[in-house]
């Protein structure tokens, strides 16, 4: 079942996050930029209120929320209502899918990446952002965050469990980002991307879906 409740009774508040923590969310929109491609048809997962998608010129958006929808079409995102887990796209529709922190609210993370993998084309790239419960810091802040409203039905991953994650499911060519070096509250200036994961808190990864059928078996 989807986890819309929180985005849902309480959209102006997680929009407003963005702007209480205006320099930890220029940081991770910097880090997954890095890894975004150049050129192509884009779509991202969990497009919430737009936050990534608008600024980053992807014009396609799904999300289970229909009033993070509203918001996120207000930016000119073409959005959809609909789940990660069947989505609604014909296969090798894309060229790159992005998904940031909403692997922490799929139901069955297996179903997603196959999916994704699906309606990605031959040689297109999958681009995560998520926070890494691996890290020192991941784990200190996700443990003390676990309690509060928006995290209530979250379910952590480490950087290792999602390349786990990824292999299993057919990615291969992993490229690594991390950022935020301290907890979000506390990030006065955008933060730096240092390659690899493990010290920040937010990790970004880049696989690629093999670019033949032969390949991709």
């Amino acid at each position: 079942m989807p986890k819309t409740f929180p985005f849902d009774t309480r959209a102006k508040q997680y929009d407003d996050w963005f702007e209480r923590h205006k320099a930890a969310y220029l940081s991770e929109l910097l880090a997954v930029r890095t890894f975004l491609p150049h050129q192509g048809q884009g779509l991202e997962i969990g497009v919430g209120t737009g936050r990534f998608a608008g600024p980053l010129g992807i014009k396609i958006g799904l999300d289970p929320s229909m009033k993070m929808l509203v918001r996120a079409q207000k930016q000119g995102i073409q959005v959809l209502a609909g789940i990660a887990e069947q989505l609604p796209f014909s296969d090798e529709a894309f060229d790159y899918v992005l998904i940031v922190v909403t692997i922490c609210y799929v139901d069955d993370l297996t179903a997603t990446l196959s999916e994704i993998r699906r309606i990605l084309k031959y040689g297109g790239s999958i681009i995560i952002g998520f926070l890494d419960y691996g890290s020192k810091l991941g784990r200190a802040h996700l443990d003390q965050e676990a309690q509060k409203f928006f995290y209530l039905d979250a379910h952590f991953f480490s950087a290792e469990e999602v390349e786990a994650y990824l292999k299993k499911s057919g990615f291969n060519e992993f490229s690594w980002g991390q950022t935020l070096f301290r907890a979000p509250s506390f990030i006065e200036q955008i933060d730096p991307i240092k390659p690899g994961h493990g010290e920040g808190l937010f990790a970004v990864v880049r696989a690629e879906k093999p670019n033949t059928k032969r390949n991709s078996r």
